[in-house]
């Protein structure tokens, strides 16, 4: 048969995610057919420890790159880092037009006016209800509850069939904006038939539901009631401004005034206010240097650094680092957030650091200061219910939330052999009668350190990991190839691997090690630097392991004359 551009009969709807599976965070969809390629979120992820140096993450994108003439536009779901914090990355490389809504996008145009990318793009503030064309596609805008305002499901109309993308989402029927999920147009679009549901999987294995976001409110106005003779110190996600205005209105109520504190927290709130977003009761706000003309227990300080971040205002204010806060045994910490997974250590470094230091804190563990903003287990059972697809796709998370997933869409009765648990770079392929997975494109990591990006690989990632395991031991000497003699050294330097002051001994025979291995290379017929290098790099490793069972990174330095 011969393929028509556009909507021809015979192309297949492909699915491939680019981010967002066996990992938290760097969200990326592509749903393409024939010449047509939405983006469904472009976000960022966070390093491992097996990243040690690395600052961020981004989502291989080469696949976009090579087909950008076809990208009909990006579509957000909502302006969290993990959805729309690879955006200037992205424009780095390729021109497309973005479609959010007003809070998305007022928070993508400040990432932009801080780094400005190579392309500056169109931006199409849309609202929940609109339907936009994106060449054989149609996309529909629906809103849902998270843990930000303005957050959508996105229903895209394919050829094929309706492709739901639900993006981050809860059920919460007292939403503090009054705005609950549209659960009415999640139904009639499931009514009409679905053919793909991709649904997020964050809280897959939690039972029951998300409770709602005006719970914390009420734990709020407790500590705040408990804790009036003290300073309150709160730190909360910067983009939960629903959190924010709540902490404002509590402090507002008891008398206090509330400074802001870290970068990311300043632009939201900003572009919060600016939006309409939020309301500021009159006088409420201070800036950071007034707060010395108040009493403590007549200051709320609002602040980043909820997950531990080394950079962060909470944490500088911890270990104390920050340049105006300092702490002391009067304050009251509460850490409005539970931990993102893989941050746990960070987190708990910060609490260490405060009890040591005779501060109280208040945590999602011993008070309801913090609630998802992800589906629980009845949520994700409603969501499919309401849009019955004929095949599920579990997103977002790793491999435990897929599969915690997968097990409620088949108790949903949705049958196996129709759900499929992707991997990043693999294509899903479907068409009228059948779906499977067909080969893959390009995906993976690409590593940003400093203003580095991409040029951190896995050769750089073990030599790190070996530096920071094993130390580095450096052999310099000077030799005379021709001649065939030593002219000087070797000397060797150590740096992580053991305390040269109490180790003169084993660095003296270390030495001698070396030495040896030089001689015995120069009297060969021919020699050059990297056969020395060789032959040092092997004797000293193989010493230094039946002495210490170390094996630290060896690196000869041969200069020739």
């Amino acid at each position: 048969m011969k393929k028509e551009k556009n909507g021809g009969k015979g192309y297949k709807l492909r699915i491939i995610s680019l981010g967002g599976l066996g990992e938290v965070g760097k969200n990326m969809t592509v749903i393409e057919y024939g010449n047509d390629i939405v983006v469904v979120d472009a976000g960022m992820g966070f390093p491992d420890k097996d990243m040690p140096g690395v600052d961020l993450v981004m989502p291989d994108i080469s696949y976009l790159v090579k087909n950008a003439d076809k990208i009909r536009g990006i579509l957000i779901t909502h302006g969290h880092e993990d959805h729309i914090g690879a955006v200037p990355y992205l424009l780095h490389q390729i021109n497309v037009p973005i479609y959010g809504t007003r809070l998305s996008l007022g928070i993508i145009e400040g990432k932009l006016d801080e780094d400005p990318p190579e392309y500056y793009p169109e931006l199409y503030t849309v609202e929940a209800g609109d339907v936009i064309n994106l060449g054989a596609m149609k996309a529909e805008f629906i809103h849902v509850n998270h843990s930000i305002a303005d957050a959508c499901a996105i229903s895209i109309k394919t050829p094929v069939g309706v492709v739901f993308h639900t993006g981050d989402f809860k059920l919460d029927v007292s939403p503090i904006d009054d705005k609950m999920i549209d659960l009415t147009r999640i139904g009639e679009i499931g009514k009409a038939g679905v053919e793909v549901l991709l649904c997020e999987s964050t809280n897959a294995e939690r039972a029951g539901f998300t409770p709602s976001e005006r719970t914390v409110g009420s734990s709020l106005e407790r500590i705040f009631a408990q804790y009036e003779d003290r300073r309150l110190i709160i730190a909360t996600f910067s983009s939960n401004v629903h959190r924010v205005q709540q902490i404002i209105n509590a402090s507002a109520r008891h008398g206090r005034k509330v400074a802001v504190l870290g970068r990311s927290m300043v632009n939201i709130l900003g572009a919060a206010l600016e939006l309409g977003y939020m309301e500021l009761p009159d006088g409420v706000l201070i800036d950071l240097a007034d707060i010395r003309r108040y009493k403590p227990n007549e200051i709320t300080l609002i602040t980043t650094g909820s997950q531990g971040e080394p950079m962060s205002a909470l944490y500088r204010i911890a270990f104390g680092a920050h340049d105006k806060i300092k702490i002391n045994p009067n304050d009251v910490v509460v850490l409005s957030s539970s931990a993102i997974p893989g941050n746990e250590k960070l987190v708990g470094s910060i609490i260490n650091a405060l009890v040591q230091n005779g501060v109280k804190v208040v945590h999602d563990s011993t008070e309801e200061v913090h609630v998802s903003g992800h589906a629980c287990r009845e949520e994700l059972k409603l969501m499919m219910a309401l849009t019955r697809p004929k095949y599920f796709v579990p997103i977002h998370g790793e491999a435990r939330h897929l599969n915690a997933n997968r097990e409620l869409a088949e108790f949903m009765g949705i049958p196996s052999e129709n759900i499929f648990i992707s991997e990043i770079g693999k294509v899903l392929e479907i068409d009228k009668k059948s779906a499977g997975f067909n080969g893959t494109v390009p995906a993976g990591n690409v590593l940003v350190d400093g203003a580095g990006i991409g040029d951190i690989g896995n050769v750089v990632l073990r030599d790190r990991k070996h530096l920071s395991e094993e130390g580095l031991v450096i052999v310099v000497a000077t030799v005379d190839t021709r001649d065939r003699y030593l002219i000087s050294g070797p000397d060797i330097v150590s740096r992580g691997f053991v305390y040269v002051k109490e180790s003169e001994e084993l660095m003296q025979r270390a030495k001698a090690v070396a030495e040896g291995a030089i001689e015995r290379s120069l009297k060969k017929k021919s020699v050059d630097s990297y056969e020395l290098k060789d032959a040092i790099r092997d004797d000293l490793a193989k010493f230094i392991y039946k002495e210490t069972k170390r094996k630290p990174m060896i690196l000869p330095v041969i200069m020739n004359i």
